[in-house]
């Protein structure tokens, strides 16, 4: 099985920052594109950042400039690095992946459990 568990969430005034990790562990041969998704009370998830295997990034419009994604290979882990954090930043962030379990095999989309961003004063 796969597992992904995502940290880093909280609490931030606006303007502050947070940095999110998801990392992916149990029966992995590969990890493709990583992916932070976000769904906020009311609205629907969508996509905020993704990562390639060879660490090309695209962001959405809402957060460039002001949010990086990373990873680690060696770690399977991968991060979202988010400054100047705006209300509207509030959400439940999401990581997704596509992984490999084996050498010859299909590839799976995992998600994680969510953590919780929020942006007050």
């Amino acid at each position: 099985q796969v597992q992904l568990v995502e940290s880093g969430g909280g609490l931030v005034q606006p303007g502050g920052s947070l940095t999110l990790s998801c990392a992916a562990s149990g029966s992995i041969f590969s990890i493709s594109a990583m992916r932070w998704h976000r769904q906020a009370p009311g609205k629907q998830r969508e996509l905020v950042a993704v990562i390639t295997s060879g660490g090309s990034a695209n962001y959405a419009d809402s957060v460039k400039g002001r949010f990086t994604i990373s990873r680690d290979n060696a770690k399977n882990t991968m991060y979202l690095q988010m400054n100047s954090l705006k209300p509207e930043d509030t959400a439940v962030y999401y990581c997704n992946t596509l992984i490999r379990r084996e050498q010859v095999g299909p590839t799976y989309s995992y998600w994680g459990q969510g953590t919780q961003v929020t942006v007050s004063s």
